[in-house]
Protein backbone atom coordinates (compact mmCIF):
# COMPACT_ATOMS: atom_id res chain seq x y z
CA UNK A 1 0.00 0.00 0.00
CA UNK A 2 1.49 3.31 -1.07
CA UNK A 3 1.37 6.28 1.26
CA UNK A 4 2.39 9.88 0.79
CA UNK A 5 5.55 9.09 2.77
CA UNK A 6 7.06 8.24 -0.60
CA UNK A 7 6.04 11.45 -2.31
CA UNK A 8 8.28 14.45 -2.82
CA UNK A 9 5.78 16.84 -1.24
CA UNK A 10 6.18 15.20 2.16
CA UNK A 11 8.46 16.87 4.64
CA UNK A 12 10.37 14.92 7.20
CA UNK A 13 9.07 11.51 6.16
CA UNK A 14 10.73 8.31 7.08
CA UNK A 15 10.53 6.94 3.57
CA UNK A 16 8.58 3.88 4.67
CA UNK A 17 5.94 2.71 2.28
CA UNK A 18 4.16 0.12 4.38
CA UNK A 19 1.20 0.87 6.62
CA UNK A 20 1.27 -1.84 9.24
CA UNK A 21 0.11 -2.00 12.84
CA UNK A 22 0.15 1.40 14.46
CA UNK A 23 0.80 3.14 17.71
CA UNK A 24 -2.68 3.85 19.11
CA UNK A 25 -2.13 7.55 19.72
CA UNK A 26 0.97 8.78 18.02
CA UNK A 27 0.19 7.24 14.68
CA UNK A 28 3.73 5.94 14.19
CA UNK A 29 3.96 3.06 11.80
CA UNK A 30 5.34 -0.10 13.36
CA UNK A 31 5.82 -3.53 11.86
CA UNK A 32 4.39 -6.73 13.20
CA UNK A 33 6.15 -9.61 11.60
CA UNK A 34 7.02 -7.35 8.66
CA UNK A 35 3.55 -7.80 7.23
CA UNK A 36 0.78 -5.32 6.56
CA UNK A 37 -2.46 -6.17 8.31
CA UNK A 38 -5.24 -5.33 5.84
CA UNK A 39 -8.90 -6.12 6.21
CA UNK A 40 -11.96 -5.59 4.10
CA UNK A 41 -15.40 -5.49 5.61
CA UNK A 42 -18.28 -7.27 3.94
CA UNK A 43 -21.20 -4.86 3.75
CA UNK A 44 -23.67 -7.10 5.53
CA UNK A 45 -26.71 -6.18 7.60
CA UNK A 46 -24.49 -5.18 10.53
CA UNK A 47 -22.66 -2.66 8.36
CA UNK A 48 -25.89 -1.04 7.21
CA UNK A 49 -27.35 -0.94 10.71
CA UNK A 50 -24.22 0.83 11.94
CA UNK A 51 -24.44 3.26 9.03
CA UNK A 52 -28.10 3.86 9.86
CA UNK A 53 -27.27 4.48 13.52
CA UNK A 54 -24.62 7.00 12.52
CA UNK A 55 -27.09 8.72 10.20
CA UNK A 56 -29.67 8.93 12.99
CA UNK A 57 -27.19 10.51 15.40
CA UNK A 58 -26.02 12.90 12.68
CA UNK A 59 -29.61 13.91 11.94
CA UNK A 60 -30.16 14.42 15.67
CA UNK A 61 -27.39 17.00 16.02
CA UNK A 62 -28.00 18.67 12.65
CA UNK A 63 -31.66 19.43 13.30
CA UNK A 64 -30.95 20.66 16.82
CA UNK A 65 -28.19 23.00 15.67
CA UNK A 66 -30.72 25.07 13.69
CA UNK A 67 -33.96 24.29 15.58
CA UNK A 68 -33.20 26.99 18.11
CA UNK A 69 -32.95 29.85 15.59
CA UNK A 70 -36.72 29.95 15.06
CA UNK A 71 -37.72 28.88 18.57
CA UNK A 72 -35.48 31.21 20.59
CA UNK A 73 -37.90 34.17 20.75
CA UNK A 74 -40.63 31.94 22.23
CA UNK A 75 -38.15 30.38 24.65
CA UNK A 76 -37.05 33.80 25.90
CA UNK A 77 -40.65 34.92 26.42
CA UNK A 78 -41.15 31.88 28.66
CA UNK A 79 -37.82 31.80 30.52
CA UNK A 80 -36.59 35.39 30.31
CA UNK A 81 -32.84 35.88 30.42
CA UNK A 82 -32.28 39.22 28.73
CA UNK A 83 -28.78 39.50 27.30
CA UNK A 84 -27.98 35.91 28.25
CA UNK A 85 -29.96 34.70 25.24
CA UNK A 86 -26.81 34.69 23.08
CA UNK A 87 -25.31 31.93 25.24
CA UNK A 88 -28.16 29.59 24.33
CA UNK A 89 -26.57 29.50 20.88
CA UNK A 90 -22.94 30.20 21.76
CA UNK A 91 -22.78 27.64 24.57
CA UNK A 92 -23.59 24.89 22.09
CA UNK A 93 -21.16 25.98 19.39
CA UNK A 94 -18.29 26.77 21.76
CA UNK A 95 -18.41 23.28 23.27
CA UNK A 96 -18.95 21.52 19.95
CA UNK A 97 -16.15 23.28 18.07
CA UNK A 98 -13.46 23.28 20.74
CA UNK A 99 -13.74 19.64 21.86
CA UNK A 100 -13.62 17.85 18.51
CA UNK A 101 -9.83 17.22 18.40
CA UNK A 102 -9.96 15.82 21.95
CA UNK A 103 -12.56 13.27 20.89
CA UNK A 104 -10.27 12.20 18.06
CA UNK A 105 -7.53 11.38 20.55
CA UNK A 106 -9.95 9.73 22.99
CA UNK A 107 -11.14 7.39 20.24
CA UNK A 108 -7.56 6.26 19.66
CA UNK A 109 -6.99 5.55 23.33
CA UNK A 110 -10.38 4.09 24.34
CA UNK A 111 -11.62 2.81 20.98
CA UNK A 112 -14.52 4.13 18.95
CA UNK A 113 -17.46 2.42 20.60
CA UNK A 114 -17.64 3.87 24.09
CA UNK A 115 -16.70 7.46 23.20
CA UNK A 116 -19.49 7.39 20.58
CA UNK A 117 -22.04 5.90 22.98
CA UNK A 118 -21.08 8.31 25.77
CA UNK A 119 -21.18 11.33 23.43
CA UNK A 120 -24.67 10.33 22.24
CA UNK A 121 -25.79 9.81 25.85
CA UNK A 122 -24.45 13.23 26.89
CA UNK A 123 -26.24 14.84 23.98
CA UNK A 124 -29.52 13.11 24.80
CA UNK A 125 -29.20 13.97 28.51
CA UNK A 126 -28.52 17.60 27.61
CA UNK A 127 -31.67 17.59 25.48
CA UNK A 128 -33.69 16.44 28.48
CA UNK A 129 -32.25 19.24 30.62
CA UNK A 130 -33.11 21.80 27.92
CA UNK A 131 -36.66 20.51 27.63
CA UNK A 132 -37.20 20.66 31.38
CA UNK A 133 -35.43 24.00 31.91
CA UNK A 134 -37.25 26.43 34.21
CA UNK A 135 -34.73 29.26 33.87
CA UNK A 136 -32.23 30.52 31.32
CA UNK A 137 -29.22 29.20 33.26
CA UNK A 138 -30.55 25.64 33.17
CA UNK A 139 -31.23 25.97 29.44
CA UNK A 140 -27.69 27.19 28.77
CA UNK A 141 -26.25 24.31 30.84
CA UNK A 142 -28.27 21.85 28.77
CA UNK A 143 -27.10 23.45 25.54
CA UNK A 144 -23.46 23.17 26.65
CA UNK A 145 -24.01 19.47 27.35
CA UNK A 146 -25.57 19.10 23.91
CA UNK A 147 -22.48 20.75 22.42
CA UNK A 148 -20.15 18.40 24.31
CA UNK A 149 -22.07 15.43 22.95
CA UNK A 150 -22.32 16.85 19.43
CA UNK A 151 -18.54 17.32 19.30
CA UNK A 152 -18.01 13.61 19.79
CA UNK A 153 -20.84 12.56 17.49
CA UNK A 154 -19.60 14.71 14.60
CA UNK A 155 -16.01 13.48 14.82
CA UNK A 156 -16.70 9.83 15.54
CA UNK A 157 -19.21 9.45 12.71
CA UNK A 158 -16.43 10.29 10.28
CA UNK A 159 -13.83 8.17 12.06
CA UNK A 160 -16.09 5.11 12.16
CA UNK A 161 -16.89 5.43 8.44
CA UNK A 162 -13.14 5.52 7.79
CA UNK A 163 -12.74 2.36 9.89
CA UNK A 164 -15.46 0.53 7.97
CA UNK A 165 -14.58 1.13 4.32
CA UNK A 166 -11.38 1.62 2.31
CA UNK A 167 -10.40 5.16 1.43
CA UNK A 168 -11.51 4.98 -2.19
CA UNK A 169 -15.05 4.02 -1.14
CA UNK A 170 -15.37 6.54 1.68
CA UNK A 171 -16.72 9.34 -0.45
CA UNK A 172 -19.92 7.41 -1.17
CA UNK A 173 -20.68 6.65 2.48
CA UNK A 174 -19.54 10.04 3.77
CA UNK A 175 -21.95 11.54 1.22
CA UNK A 176 -24.79 9.58 2.84
CA UNK A 177 -23.92 10.89 6.29
CA UNK A 178 -23.30 14.47 5.16
CA UNK A 179 -26.46 14.39 3.04
CA UNK A 180 -28.50 13.47 6.10
CA UNK A 181 -26.76 16.22 8.08
CA UNK A 182 -27.49 18.77 5.33
CA UNK A 183 -31.13 17.69 5.30
CA UNK A 184 -31.37 18.03 9.08
CA UNK A 185 -29.74 21.45 9.01
CA UNK A 186 -32.23 22.59 6.38
CA UNK A 187 -35.29 21.15 8.12
CA UNK A 188 -34.34 22.39 11.60
CA UNK A 189 -35.77 25.92 11.31
CA UNK A 190 -38.93 24.62 9.61
CA UNK A 191 -39.60 21.98 12.27
CA UNK A 192 -38.73 24.43 15.03
CA UNK A 193 -41.24 26.94 13.71
CA UNK A 194 -43.97 24.31 13.34
CA UNK A 195 -43.43 22.95 16.85
CA UNK A 196 -43.51 26.42 18.42
CA UNK A 197 -46.61 27.33 16.41
CA UNK A 198 -48.61 24.20 17.25
CA UNK A 199 -47.16 23.03 20.57
CA UNK A 200 -44.61 23.97 23.25
CA UNK A 201 -40.99 24.86 22.47
CA UNK A 202 -39.99 22.18 24.99
CA UNK A 203 -40.87 19.48 22.46
CA UNK A 204 -38.01 20.71 20.30
CA UNK A 205 -35.74 19.15 22.90
CA UNK A 206 -37.98 16.34 24.16
CA UNK A 207 -38.21 14.83 20.66
CA UNK A 208 -34.49 14.14 20.89
CA UNK A 209 -35.06 11.69 23.73
CA UNK A 210 -36.69 8.84 21.74
CA UNK A 211 -34.42 9.50 18.74
CA UNK A 212 -31.34 9.55 20.96
CA UNK A 213 -32.58 6.46 22.78
CA UNK A 214 -32.96 4.58 19.49
CA UNK A 215 -29.47 5.64 18.42
CA UNK A 216 -28.02 4.46 21.74
CA UNK A 217 -29.67 1.04 21.43
CA UNK A 218 -28.41 0.57 17.87
CA UNK A 219 -24.90 1.71 18.76
CA UNK A 220 -24.74 -0.52 21.83
CA UNK A 221 -25.98 -3.61 20.02
CA UNK A 222 -24.15 -3.28 16.71
CA UNK A 223 -21.10 -1.02 17.10
CA UNK A 224 -18.77 -3.77 18.30
CA UNK A 225 -15.35 -2.77 17.07
CA UNK A 226 -11.75 -3.68 17.81
CA UNK A 227 -9.78 -1.76 20.38
CA UNK A 228 -6.64 -2.13 22.47
CA UNK A 229 -7.57 -4.10 25.56
CA UNK A 230 -4.35 -4.89 27.41
CA UNK A 231 -3.75 -1.43 28.83
CA UNK A 232 -4.50 -0.03 32.27
CA UNK A 233 -6.70 3.01 32.75
CA UNK A 234 -3.75 5.01 34.07
CA UNK A 235 -1.76 4.19 30.93
CA UNK A 236 -4.66 5.30 28.75
CA UNK A 237 -5.14 8.55 30.65
CA UNK A 238 -1.43 9.28 30.43
CA UNK A 239 -1.71 9.14 26.63
CA UNK A 240 -4.10 12.10 26.52
CA UNK A 241 -2.61 15.50 25.72
CA UNK A 242 -4.38 17.22 28.61
CA UNK A 243 -2.34 20.42 28.71
CA UNK A 244 -2.46 20.86 24.95
CA UNK A 245 -6.22 20.41 24.95
CA UNK A 246 -6.65 23.02 27.68
CA UNK A 247 -4.66 25.54 25.63
CA UNK A 248 -6.65 24.66 22.54
CA UNK A 249 -10.11 24.84 24.13
CA UNK A 250 -9.42 28.18 25.83
CA UNK A 251 -7.96 29.66 22.64
CA UNK A 252 -10.83 28.53 20.43
CA UNK A 253 -13.42 29.74 22.93
CA UNK A 254 -11.73 33.14 23.05
CA UNK A 255 -11.86 33.44 19.25
CA UNK A 256 -15.47 32.26 19.00
CA UNK A 257 -16.62 34.65 21.72
CA UNK A 258 -14.95 37.49 19.82
CA UNK A 259 -16.64 36.51 16.56
CA UNK A 260 -20.04 36.16 18.21
CA UNK A 261 -19.75 39.68 19.63
CA UNK A 262 -18.31 41.29 16.49
CA UNK A 263 -20.91 43.28 14.60
CA UNK A 264 -23.88 42.09 16.66
CA UNK A 265 -23.01 43.53 20.09
CA UNK A 266 -19.77 45.50 19.60
CA UNK A 267 -18.02 47.10 16.65
CA UNK A 268 -15.19 45.12 15.08
CA UNK A 269 -12.81 47.85 16.23
CA UNK A 270 -13.95 47.53 19.87
CA UNK A 271 -11.49 46.16 22.41
CA UNK A 272 -14.23 43.72 23.44
CA UNK A 273 -13.76 42.08 20.05
CA UNK A 274 -10.07 42.65 19.35
CA UNK A 275 -8.65 41.53 22.72
CA UNK A 276 -10.23 38.03 22.82
CA UNK A 277 -9.57 37.61 19.09
CA UNK A 278 -5.86 38.43 19.42
CA UNK A 279 -5.50 36.39 22.62
CA UNK A 280 -7.22 33.42 20.99
CA UNK A 281 -5.12 33.53 17.83
CA UNK A 282 -1.95 33.85 19.91
CA UNK A 283 -3.14 30.90 21.98
CA UNK A 284 -3.59 28.77 18.86
CA UNK A 285 -0.06 29.67 17.82
CA UNK A 286 1.22 28.65 21.25
CA UNK A 287 -0.77 25.42 20.99
CA UNK A 288 0.88 24.48 17.69
CA UNK A 289 4.32 25.27 19.12
CA UNK A 290 3.55 23.08 22.13
CA UNK A 291 2.27 20.24 19.94
CA UNK A 292 5.58 20.18 18.08
CA UNK A 293 7.74 20.39 21.19
CA UNK A 294 9.47 17.65 23.17
CA UNK A 295 7.13 18.32 26.11
CA UNK A 296 4.26 16.36 24.57
CA UNK A 297 4.70 12.75 23.54
CA UNK A 298 1.16 12.14 22.28
CA UNK A 299 -0.08 15.38 20.69
CA UNK A 300 -3.75 15.94 19.92
CA UNK A 301 -2.89 17.72 16.69
CA UNK A 302 0.57 16.45 15.65
CA UNK A 303 2.31 18.71 13.18
CA UNK A 304 2.89 15.76 10.86
CA UNK A 305 -0.75 16.15 9.83
CA UNK A 306 0.34 19.36 8.11
CA UNK A 307 3.76 18.14 7.02
CA UNK A 308 2.91 17.63 3.37
CA UNK A 309 1.25 19.88 0.86
CA UNK A 310 -1.61 17.50 0.11
CA UNK A 311 -3.09 17.21 3.59
CA UNK A 312 -2.27 20.84 4.44
CA UNK A 313 -4.00 22.07 1.29
CA UNK A 314 -7.02 19.83 1.88
CA UNK A 315 -7.35 21.28 5.37
CA UNK A 316 -7.20 24.80 3.91
CA UNK A 317 -9.82 23.89 1.30
CA UNK A 318 -12.05 22.56 4.08
CA UNK A 319 -11.84 25.84 5.97
CA UNK A 320 -12.50 27.84 2.79
CA UNK A 321 -15.46 25.68 1.80
CA UNK A 322 -17.17 25.71 5.19
CA UNK A 323 -16.68 29.49 5.22
CA UNK A 324 -17.98 30.47 1.78
CA UNK A 325 -20.61 27.73 1.66
CA UNK A 326 -22.76 29.54 4.24
CA UNK A 327 -22.81 32.98 2.65
CA UNK A 328 -25.73 32.21 0.35
CA UNK A 329 -27.77 30.45 3.05
CA UNK A 330 -27.49 33.39 5.45
CA UNK A 331 -27.84 36.33 3.06
CA UNK A 332 -30.14 35.20 0.25
CA UNK A 333 -33.13 35.50 2.65
CA UNK A 334 -32.30 39.21 2.93
CA UNK A 335 -32.55 39.50 -0.84
CA UNK A 336 -35.84 37.60 -0.95
CA UNK A 337 -37.45 39.57 1.88
CA UNK A 338 -35.93 43.02 1.58
CA UNK A 339 -35.58 43.27 -2.20
CA UNK A 340 -38.26 40.92 -3.59
CA UNK A 341 -40.76 41.64 -0.78
CA UNK A 342 -41.22 37.99 0.24
CA UNK A 343 -42.59 36.94 3.62
CA UNK A 344 -40.31 34.96 5.98
CA UNK A 345 -42.11 31.71 5.17
CA UNK A 346 -41.98 32.37 1.43
CA UNK A 347 -38.27 33.23 1.61
CA UNK A 348 -37.72 29.83 3.19
CA UNK A 349 -39.39 28.21 0.20
CA UNK A 350 -37.36 30.38 -2.18
CA UNK A 351 -34.19 29.10 -0.51
CA UNK A 352 -35.10 25.46 -1.19
CA UNK A 353 -33.04 25.22 -4.42
CA UNK A 354 -29.90 25.89 -2.35
CA UNK A 355 -30.84 23.23 0.17
CA UNK A 356 -32.24 20.49 -2.03
CA UNK A 357 -29.44 20.54 -4.60
CA UNK A 358 -26.67 20.10 -2.02
CA UNK A 359 -27.79 16.56 -1.11
CA UNK A 360 -27.70 14.96 -4.60
CA UNK A 361 -24.61 17.01 -5.40
CA UNK A 362 -22.79 15.56 -2.37
CA UNK A 363 -23.89 12.05 -3.34
CA UNK A 364 -22.63 12.62 -6.89
CA UNK A 365 -19.28 13.91 -5.65
CA UNK A 366 -18.78 10.85 -3.45
CA UNK A 367 -19.73 8.41 -6.20
CA UNK A 368 -17.50 10.10 -8.79
CA UNK A 369 -14.53 10.07 -6.40
CA UNK A 370 -15.07 6.38 -5.64
CA UNK A 371 -15.30 5.52 -9.34
CA UNK A 372 -12.33 7.59 -10.50
CA UNK A 373 -10.18 7.33 -7.40
CA UNK A 374 -9.42 11.05 -7.77
CA UNK A 375 -10.43 14.10 -5.76
CA UNK A 376 -8.57 17.08 -7.25
CA UNK A 377 -10.77 17.43 -10.39
CA UNK A 378 -13.81 17.51 -8.11
CA UNK A 379 -12.24 20.26 -6.00
CA UNK A 380 -11.51 22.34 -9.10
CA UNK A 381 -15.01 21.80 -10.48
CA UNK A 382 -16.62 22.67 -7.15
CA UNK A 383 -14.80 25.93 -6.66
CA UNK A 384 -15.22 26.86 -10.33
CA UNK A 385 -18.99 26.40 -9.99
CA UNK A 386 -18.99 28.55 -6.86
CA UNK A 387 -17.05 31.29 -8.66
CA UNK A 388 -19.57 31.25 -11.52
CA UNK A 389 -22.55 31.02 -9.18
CA UNK A 390 -21.52 33.90 -6.95
CA UNK A 391 -20.74 35.88 -10.09
CA UNK A 392 -24.31 35.27 -11.23
CA UNK A 393 -25.58 36.39 -7.81
CA UNK A 394 -24.15 39.86 -8.52
CA UNK A 395 -26.75 40.17 -11.32
CA UNK A 396 -29.69 39.77 -8.93
CA UNK A 397 -31.91 42.80 -8.39
CA UNK A 398 -35.55 43.67 -7.86
CA UNK A 399 -36.41 42.77 -11.45
CA UNK A 400 -34.74 39.33 -11.54
CA UNK A 401 -36.98 36.50 -12.69
CA UNK A 402 -37.80 33.38 -10.72
CA UNK A 403 -35.76 31.34 -13.18
CA UNK A 404 -32.74 33.54 -12.50
CA UNK A 405 -32.64 33.26 -8.72
CA UNK A 406 -33.50 29.55 -8.84
CA UNK A 407 -30.88 28.76 -11.49
CA UNK A 408 -28.16 30.80 -9.80
CA UNK A 409 -28.74 28.94 -6.52
CA UNK A 410 -28.46 25.61 -8.32
CA UNK A 411 -25.02 26.54 -9.65
CA UNK A 412 -23.68 27.59 -6.23
CA UNK A 413 -25.19 24.58 -4.47
CA UNK A 414 -23.77 22.16 -7.03
CA UNK A 415 -20.33 23.56 -6.34
CA UNK A 416 -20.82 23.56 -2.59
CA UNK A 417 -22.23 20.03 -2.52
CA UNK A 418 -19.88 18.17 -4.86
CA UNK A 419 -16.84 18.79 -2.70
CA UNK A 420 -18.35 17.83 0.68
CA UNK A 421 -17.55 14.07 0.77
CA UNK A 422 -14.18 14.46 -0.97
CA UNK A 423 -12.33 16.71 1.46
CA UNK A 424 -11.71 14.25 4.30
CA UNK A 425 -10.40 11.51 1.96
CA UNK A 426 -8.10 14.12 0.41
CA UNK A 427 -6.73 14.95 3.86
CA UNK A 428 -6.12 11.28 4.68
CA UNK A 429 -4.80 10.16 1.30
CA UNK A 430 -1.29 11.32 2.18
CA UNK A 431 -1.39 10.14 5.81
CA UNK A 432 -1.09 6.64 7.31
CA UNK A 433 -4.31 5.01 8.49
CA UNK A 434 -3.07 5.29 12.07
CA UNK A 435 -3.65 9.03 11.87
CA UNK A 436 -7.32 8.61 10.95
CA UNK A 437 -8.77 9.73 14.29
CA UNK A 438 -6.40 12.65 14.84
CA UNK A 439 -6.76 13.80 11.23
CA UNK A 440 -10.56 13.56 11.39
CA UNK A 441 -10.67 15.48 14.67
CA UNK A 442 -8.59 18.28 13.16
CA UNK A 443 -10.68 18.25 9.99
CA UNK A 444 -13.97 18.46 11.93
CA UNK A 445 -12.64 21.37 13.96
CA UNK A 446 -11.57 23.30 10.86
CA UNK A 447 -14.96 22.66 9.27
CA UNK A 448 -16.81 24.03 12.31
CA UNK A 449 -14.31 26.85 12.75
CA UNK A 450 -14.77 27.85 9.11
CA UNK A 451 -18.54 27.97 9.56
CA UNK A 452 -18.10 30.46 12.38
CA UNK A 453 -16.04 32.75 10.16
CA UNK A 454 -18.59 32.10 7.41
CA UNK A 455 -21.16 34.12 9.31
CA UNK A 456 -18.85 36.77 10.79
CA UNK A 457 -17.06 37.78 7.55
CA UNK A 458 -20.09 38.39 5.29
CA UNK A 459 -21.92 40.11 8.16
CA UNK A 460 -19.02 42.54 8.54
CA UNK A 461 -18.93 43.11 4.76
CA UNK A 462 -22.67 43.76 4.68
CA UNK A 463 -22.67 46.17 7.63
CA UNK A 464 -19.68 48.08 6.31
CA UNK A 465 -21.09 48.46 2.80
CA UNK A 466 -24.54 49.44 4.05
CA UNK A 467 -23.02 52.13 6.25
CA UNK A 468 -21.03 53.45 3.28
CA UNK A 469 -24.16 53.74 1.13
CA UNK A 470 -26.62 54.83 3.83
CA UNK A 471 -26.22 58.49 2.81
CA UNK A 472 -28.44 57.66 -0.19
CA UNK A 473 -31.40 57.30 2.21
CA UNK A 474 -32.46 60.92 2.53
CA UNK A 475 -34.85 60.48 5.46
CA UNK A 476 -32.63 60.94 8.51
CA UNK A 477 -34.96 59.01 10.82
CA UNK A 478 -34.99 55.95 8.56
CA UNK A 479 -31.25 56.19 8.02
CA UNK A 480 -30.49 56.29 11.74
CA UNK A 481 -32.71 53.27 12.28
CA UNK A 482 -30.69 51.23 9.78
CA UNK A 483 -27.07 52.11 10.45
CA UNK A 484 -25.03 50.78 13.37
CA UNK A 485 -25.44 47.07 12.58
CA UNK A 486 -29.24 47.31 12.38
CA UNK A 487 -29.71 46.78 8.64
CA UNK A 488 -29.70 42.96 8.80
CA UNK A 489 -32.59 42.76 11.25
CA UNK A 490 -34.57 45.35 9.25
CA UNK A 491 -34.15 43.65 5.87
CA UNK A 492 -37.70 42.32 5.90
CA UNK A 493 -40.77 42.76 3.77
CA UNK A 494 -42.63 44.18 6.79
CA UNK A 495 -40.09 46.97 7.28
CA UNK A 496 -39.86 47.67 3.55
CA UNK A 497 -43.65 47.97 3.21
CA UNK A 498 -43.78 50.34 6.17
CA UNK A 499 -41.57 52.87 4.38
CA UNK A 500 -42.92 55.65 2.20
CA UNK A 501 -41.45 56.68 -1.11
CA UNK A 502 -38.73 57.70 -1.82
CA UNK A 503 -37.31 56.01 1.31
CA UNK A 504 -38.58 52.60 0.19
CA UNK A 505 -36.84 52.82 -3.17
CA UNK A 506 -33.64 54.11 -1.55
CA UNK A 507 -33.67 51.32 1.04
CA UNK A 508 -34.08 48.64 -1.65
CA UNK A 509 -31.23 50.13 -3.69
CA UNK A 510 -28.83 50.31 -0.74
CA UNK A 511 -29.76 46.81 0.42
CA UNK A 512 -29.28 45.37 -3.06
CA UNK A 513 -25.88 47.03 -3.46
CA UNK A 514 -24.76 45.86 -0.01
CA UNK A 515 -25.65 42.26 -0.86
CA UNK A 516 -23.87 42.61 -4.20
CA UNK A 517 -20.65 43.46 -2.35
CA UNK A 518 -20.95 40.19 -0.41
CA UNK A 519 -21.25 38.21 -3.64
CA UNK A 520 -18.31 40.06 -5.19
CA UNK A 521 -16.03 39.17 -2.28
CA UNK A 522 -17.38 35.61 -2.29
CA UNK A 523 -16.08 35.32 -5.86
CA UNK A 524 -12.61 36.14 -4.54
CA UNK A 525 -12.82 33.57 -1.75
CA UNK A 526 -14.05 30.84 -4.10
CA UNK A 527 -11.44 31.82 -6.68
CA UNK A 528 -8.73 31.48 -4.06
CA UNK A 529 -10.01 27.98 -3.28
CA UNK A 530 -9.88 27.10 -6.99
CA UNK A 531 -6.23 28.20 -7.19
CA UNK A 532 -5.40 26.48 -3.91
CA UNK A 533 -6.53 23.14 -5.33
CA UNK A 534 -3.61 23.26 -7.80
CA UNK A 535 -1.23 22.81 -4.85
CA UNK A 536 -2.77 19.45 -3.95
CA UNK A 537 -1.05 16.31 -5.09
CA UNK A 538 -3.30 13.63 -6.58
CA UNK A 539 -2.43 10.80 -4.20
CA UNK A 540 -3.92 7.41 -5.23
CA UNK A 541 -6.75 6.48 -2.89
CA UNK A 542 -6.07 3.21 -1.10
CA UNK A 543 -8.39 0.35 -2.00
CA UNK A 544 -7.53 -1.80 1.04
CA UNK A 545 -8.86 -1.28 4.53
CA UNK A 546 -5.98 -1.19 7.01
CA UNK A 547 -7.20 -0.38 10.49
CA UNK A 548 -6.96 -1.53 14.08
CA UNK A 549 -10.47 -0.40 14.84
CA UNK A 550 -12.64 -2.29 12.36
CA UNK A 551 -15.65 -4.46 13.09
CA UNK A 552 -14.91 -7.06 15.77
CA UNK A 553 -14.20 -10.49 14.35
CA UNK A 554 -12.56 -9.28 11.15
CA UNK A 555 -9.15 -9.93 12.70
CA UNK A 556 -8.57 -12.19 15.65
CA UNK A 557 -5.56 -10.81 17.45
CA UNK A 558 -2.63 -8.59 16.62
CA UNK A 559 0.24 -7.24 18.68
CA UNK A 560 0.35 -3.46 18.97
CA UNK A 561 2.92 -1.04 20.29
CA UNK A 562 1.70 0.87 23.36
CA UNK A 563 4.18 3.69 23.00
CA UNK A 564 6.19 2.78 26.08
CA UNK A 565 8.25 0.08 24.43
CA UNK A 566 5.83 -2.70 25.30
CA UNK A 567 3.05 -4.34 23.37
CA UNK A 568 -0.61 -4.96 23.89
CA UNK A 569 -3.06 -7.31 22.29
CA UNK A 570 -5.89 -5.96 20.20
CA UNK A 571 -9.23 -7.27 21.43
CA UNK A 572 -11.63 -8.55 18.82
CA UNK A 573 -14.60 -6.78 20.27
CA UNK A 574 -15.94 -4.41 22.86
Amino acid sequence: MQLDTQLPDTLGSSGRDEATDLDPTSGRVSKVGGKTNSTSLNKNIKFWVILGALAVTGLLTAIEATFTSTALPSILVDLGGGDLFIWVINGYFLAMTSLQPLYGQLSNVFGRRWPMIIATAIYTFGSGICGGANNIGMLIAGRVLQGIGAAGINVLMEIIICDLVPMRERGTYLAIIFGVIALGTALGPLFGGLIVQHSSWRWIFYLNLPIGGLALVLLYLFLNVNYIKEMTLSTRLAMIDWFGNVIFVLSVCSILISLSWAGSIYEWSSFHVLVPLIVGLAGLGAFLVFEGSRFVSQPTMPLRLLSNRTSATAYALTFMHSNTGLWALYFLPLYFQGVLDASPSRSGIQLLPSILVIIPAAASGGIVMSKLGRYRPIHHASYALMVVGYGLFTLLDENSSTGAWVGYQVVVSLGSGLIIPTLLPAVMASLPEADTALAAGTWSFLRSFGMTWGTAIPAAIFDNRFSQLAYQITNATVREELIGRQAYSHATAAFRDMLQEPSRRQFITVLDESLRRIWQIAIGFAGFGFLLAFIEKEVPLREELDTQFGIAGEDKKTSIETGDGGTAEKNTGE
